[in-house]
């Protein structure tokens, strides 16, 4: 009886203890709780003055999920609010079938711009670009719509014929038409070429890591003298994070692949590959350029990281944070796609904004390098309101990139950047790699040093 007496009386003076530390924290969160509820209240409000005096009858639902949309897609590009029928399409697409045009696109300024076609896809054939706007499906205008309803347009029977719109730099708008049909990314394309093995892999859905798998061994059974790989994670936009991690893990004999940290620094998750390399420290090169991202990003990262291949290419989007998918109500109500984390490479280094550049930068035609030069390219630093990279750090300003084909080179039947890729197994490395002469001076070039100079020159004033 004493005993628990004692425990009483202890839990007492404890708990008026607690009581006396914690109100005035408590009275000090009175306030933001206040003005956030006044805020819903106010949003009641304008959802009320709408349904009664707006022009034309209202659908409340629609208003309710822009306004989730709006809300989430403020925070950043990647985050927003997926009605019922968009996170069931978005199964659908990790999956790796659906209905649809084979395109990878986001939002900006609420225009839809193109991140990538995928390979052999409507979208593909049709010659639509990375860096393309989508400013209208069948006539009817997609700006200042969400992404997730301009992809409803897109997307639909298969057979239906779709007409886009497309806006594209140095170019007249122009209507390039399309038939729907079942899209079924391959999961992985592979060949030889010459004495080495090459596999494209078009996105990380859930056939990734099995199909490159796959693809290898067969290309050294059917090819048992084979001296290395190529794999090509050129306008790969991304996909799942465990097939990141497995593709990376194919490679690696063990070791760290790519980490994560959320808003607490000290909240760090960490993959790991597991012991044993597919190719048993096999040469391999990866070809990256600025359609690459996310998730083909933590494979370059991982593999330079580790030493375990050398990248050719262009520097690549710099899409480094992690999206949760969170259903709400078990997907009955949608669900979020909240940004939770960023990605960082083995040896530290975010992704986010600046991208991974590769050892061996080169341009695939000769208008590219001149693109390159003159203009800051689509990226994820073009979004105004994209998480910021790591501190003091910027991406590559516009430069003359280091190798462009040569004059006389045909790109539109030769793969300029694959032969630099052979170039570098053939060498044993970038560095034992003879390098081209680097391109001819740009415009921009021309104008930024005569502007250099011209400062220079100029006398001294008082003011």
């Amino acid at each position: 009886m004493r005993k628990y007496l004692l425990i009483g009386v202890s839990a007492f003076v404890l708990g008026a203890g607690a009581m006396a530390y914690v109100s005035p924290i408590a009275q000090a969160n009175i306030a933001p709780k206040t003005k956030t509820y006044k805020l819903l209240e106010l949003f009641g409000d304008v959802l009320g003055t709408v349904e009664d005096q707006y022009v034309t009858e209202v659908d409340d639902k629609k208003l309710i999920e822009a306004a989730l949309d709006g809300m989430l897609t403020s925070l950043d590009p990647h985050s927003g609010y997926l009605s019922p029928d968009s996170y069931e399409d978005m199964q659908d697409t990790t999956r790796g079938e659906y209905g649809g045009l084979g395109l990878e696109v986001t939002s900006e300024d609420g225009v839809v711009k193109v991140v990538s076609p995928m390979d052999g896809t409507p979208a593909d054939r049709a010659g639509v670009k990375a860096g393309d706007y989508i400013t209208a499906v069948n006539s009817q205008s997609v700006l200042g719509l969400t992404v997730n309803e301009a992809v409803k347009q897109m997307r639909g029977a298969p057979g239906e014929p779709v007409t886009l719109t497309i806006a594209r730099d140095k170019t007249d708008p122009f209507d390039v038409k399309l038939v729907r049909e079942i899209i079924k990314p391959k999961a992985a394309i592979a060949r030889m070429e010459g004495s080495y093995g090459y596999v494209r892999l078009p996105g990380f859905n859930e056939k990734a890591t099995d199909a490159v798998s796959a693809a290898i061994t067969d290309l050294r059974a059917k090819n048992p003298q084979m001296k290395g790989l190529i794999l090509d994670l050129r306008n790969n936009p991304g996909g799942l994070l465990d097939q990141a991690v497995g593709v990376s893990d194919l490679f690696l004999d063990g070791g760290e692949v790519v980490s994560q940290r959320g808003r607490d620094p000290r909240n760090i998750q960490r993959y790991n590959a597991k012991p044993g390399d597919l190719l048993n420290g096999m040469k391999m090169v990866v070809l990256i350029n600025q359609g690459s991202a996310s998730a083909a990003e933590i494979v370059a990262g991982a593999l330079q990281d580790r030493h375990r291949a050398e990248l050719v290419g262009l520097t690549s989007f710099g899409k480094g944070s992690v999206q949760t998918v969170i259903p709400l109500r078990g997907g009955a109500d949608g669900a979020l796609k909240l940004t939770t984390a960023k990605y960082f490479t083995p040896s530290g280094r975010s992704i986010q904004k600046t991208g991974i550049a590769p050892d061996l930068e080169v341009a695939q035609t000769r208008d590219q390098a001149q693109d390159i030069a003159n203009r800051v390219w689509f990226s994820e630093a073009s979004f105004k309101n994209a998480l910021n990279a790591d501190e003091g750090k910027s991406r590559v300003a516009p430069h003359a990139p280091a190798e462009a084909p040569p004059t006389g080179f045909d790109d539109k039947k030769d793969d300029f950047q694959l032969q630099r890729a052979i170039a570098v197994l053939n060498a044993g490395s970038v560095a034992a790699t003879p390098k081209l002469p680097k391109p001819a001076a740009k415009v921009a070039d021309i104008t930024a040093k005569a502007a250099t100079a011209a400062g220079k020159a100029a006398p001294s004033q008082n003011k």
